[in-house]
């Protein structure tokens, strides 16, 4: 299965603060709602999180977009990693879901 970084999301504790860096690096944002900010830059999305921390995020997570979220969960489980955060719909279908690397870096999955 091929997968491709297009997408990540930093945990901010002011999301205020940080649309205004971001939107000073990136321009204006294409998502903005309380829970989320969203950028597009260069081919890349880039996203704010404001409860960020509080999902146990302690920097940013790349999010690799892939077909079939459940495919590549239970591929990657079989290699070493380790499920955060459960497959979950973050709007319009689209699912989102966090492992763990056997080094214990974070690695997100977009399903799109």
């Amino acid at each position: 299965m091929t997968a491709g970084l297009q997408t990540i999301v930093y945990p901010v504790t002011d999301l205020v603060k940080a649309k205004a860096f971001y939107g000073a690096l990136l321009g204006e944002p294409t998502t903005d709602t309380a829970y989320y900010v969203g950028y597009r830059a260069a081919g890349q999305d880039i996203g704010l999180d404001p409860h960020g921390a509080q999902k146990g995020m302690a920097g940013p997570v790349g999010y690799w977009h892939v077909e079939d979220i459940h495919t590549q969960i239970t591929a990657l489980v079989a290699a070493g990693a380790v499920v955060r955060d459960e497959p979950r719909d973050v709007g319009g279908g689209k699912l989102i879901a966090t492992l763990v690397d056997p080094d214990g870096n974070p690695v997100g999955l977009l399903q799109p």
